[in-house]
């Protein structure tokens, strides 16, 4: 029974989907069961800190229901996006219910959309990395799949990487940097893999000209079936669930550097290079992210058997209570900045 505790997970979605249908003010049930009730759970909840032993991880590998967790979230994504399109181009609904629809569904893309394509992402048989794509597309973040993975985890805790936040930098002012930065370094990334492989930039291979071409497309078919309703709910649901994917890549690298060696190159990535949690409930929900010290130490780990490493630095709360946090950016200084090694400021 442990192991159907990923379920949990479907909560969002779920709460997204009573918002479709009852709508009123049950539009708003997302974004308050997101970042009002989990974090509150968080706190009741104890931290987990324990690992798997290598039996029991060996087993969790072999079991296939972990993987269709994740698959299952494409339908569930996609009927939630097209269920509120429907919804906001054919019903009669106030202001506050169309914008309450755009956060709800918005959130999903985040949680359930970007956040198992990060997952899938890192997968080594090519239908898992097509499942992640797809689960990109509607947040128009399709490009974050190679500078993700090409970029990012090369990158992580220098100044060269976009998707790590500099010590006291704001999370309005990362997202900004971050999204902007991450968007042209992979179109550098894909440059550079064209030109290693001899490949010129109108091939077949060049996957940055393919993602633009989809998403544009997805635009197309929103506005000539569900007109400019539909467009700016697909839009500004999309912006909504790149946005919570930034806001968890600003905690998640905080003010974390790597140091130089004597040659002048960076250190290796090691465990102590990314934020730790292991609340229960973040962990759950957000398919064991919080432990993310793990997954930049090896990255082609799967979800289910991620480990807690006790030198790497540790979140006072869990990643869905920290993102409240960090919408207050004193606040957060004030709570983070002393847990920064004072030699990684010093850098």
């Amino acid at each position: 029974m442990k192991d159907l505790k990923y379920i949990a997970a479907f909560s969002i979605p779920v709460m997204a989907f009573l918002g479709l249908f009852l709508k009123g003010y049950w539009v708003w049930a997302t974004p308050i069961f997101a970042f009002l009730c989990i974090p509150i759970l968080e706190l009741i909840f104890p931290v987990d800190t324990d690992n798997l032993k290598p039996d029991e991880a060996d087993n969790k590998l072999k079991q296939k229901l972990f993987d269709w967790l994740l698959y299952l979230n494409l339908p569930v994504v996609y009927g939630l996006v097209i269920y509120g399109l429907f919804t906001t181009s054919f019903s009669v609904l106030q202001t506050y219910e169309f914008v309450g629809i755009i956060f709800s569904v918005g959130i999903v893309l985040g949680v359930n959309g970007i956040n198992v394509a990060h997952e899938l992402g890192h997968r080594q048989t090519t239908n898992e990395r097509y499942l992640g794509k797809a689960l990109l597309l509607p947040a128009f973040y399709m490009h974050f799949y190679i500078e993700h993975n090409f970029g990012h985890h090369l990158h992580a805790a220098t100044p060269e990487d976009p998707a790590t936040a500099k010590y006291n930098q704001s999370v309005y002012s990362f997202w900004f940097t971050s999204t902007l930065r991450q968007y042209f370094n992979a179109w550098k990334i894909q440059l550079k893999l064209l030109k290693n492989n001899k490949k010129h930039f109108f091939s077949l291979k060049n996957d940055m000209f393919w993602y633009v071409f989809i998403q544009i497309s997805y635009v197309i078919v929103v506005v000539v079936i569900f007109g400019i309703s539909g467009l700016i709910f697909a839009i500004f649901a999309g912006i909504v669930g790149f946005i919570l994917l930034e806001t968890v890549n600003y905690i998640e690298h905080y003010g974390l550097l790597r140091l130089k060696t004597k040659s002048g190159r960076y250190e290796r990535v090691k465990e102590i290079h990314s934020w730790n949690s292991n609340h229960v409930i973040g962990r759950i929900v957000l398919y064991e992210l919080t432990r993310h010290s793990d997954h930049h130490y090896k990255t082609s780990k799967k979800y289910q058997i991620l480990d807690c490493h006790d030198e790497s630095p540790q979140m006072p709360y869990g990643y869905p209570t920290s993102m409240v946090l960090a919408m207050v950016p004193p606040l957060w200084f004030k709570i983070m900045n002393k847990r920064v090694p004072k030699t990684m400021i010093s850098n």
